[in-house]
């Protein structure tokens, strides 16, 4: 299952230190998810924070390029707003999508980092290339009905690890509800 542990577990992209986490790790490019990584899947916004680590991140130099496994004109219209290439359509975790990505921003496999909020797409999908994959905690929890059944999947793979950068009050939180379902089940 090696595959599927992604290399780094973050609560929020704004988790994610762009000095520490990305250039000081060697990253020079990052190919980046769309819906609930940086897209809120219920009111599909851009959060204020997430558009200000973005552009400190493209500040600091780092190329980006959205992969999104969408098909709807409005994920077209979201690269024109932030003004990045865009591979839609994607058919993550399937290697090609990925590879036109880095094609687009003349990138190299190792000095990419795949950001991505869910494990058979996006952390997959870096991993069968040999590139490092950080996975986010959705932005919301709305989502289409099939990924509400790969997250059951996820828990599983995920086990009680716990994003790095989730106040402790929410982890308390977490351990609890999975220690509750835990005995329901057992």
């Amino acid at each position: 299952m090696p595959f599927l542990k992604p290399d780094r577990y973050f609560s929020r992209i704004t988790r994610i230190d762009i000095e520490r986490d990305l250039a000081g790790c060697g990253f020079t490019s990052v190919l980046m998810d769309v819906d609930n990584t940086i897209l809120t899947r219920d009111t599909h916004e851009v959060p204020a924070d997430v558009a200000a680590w973005l552009a400190r991140a493209r500040e600091a130099g780092l190329a980006f390029c959205l992969v999104s496994n969408n098909w709807h004109e409005g994920v077209y219209h979201l690269a024109e707003r932030l003004e990045l290439p865009i591979v839609a359509k994607a058919v993550k975790p399937l290697p090609p999508a990925f590879l036109a990505a880095l094609r687009k921003i003349g990138a190299k496999r190792a000095e990419t980092v795949v950001i991505g909020d869910q494990l058979v797409t996006d952390v997959l999908g870096a991993h069968f290339l040999g590139m490092t994959a950080y996975l986010l905690q959705p932005l919301v929890e709305q989502d289409l009905p099939h990924t509400l059944l790969l997250r059951n999947f996820e828990r599983l793979v995920m086990g009680d690890r716990q994003p790095e950068g989730a106040p402790a009050a929410f982890q308390t939180a977490e351990r609890s509800a999975a220690a509750a379902e835990g005995e329901r089940g057992a």
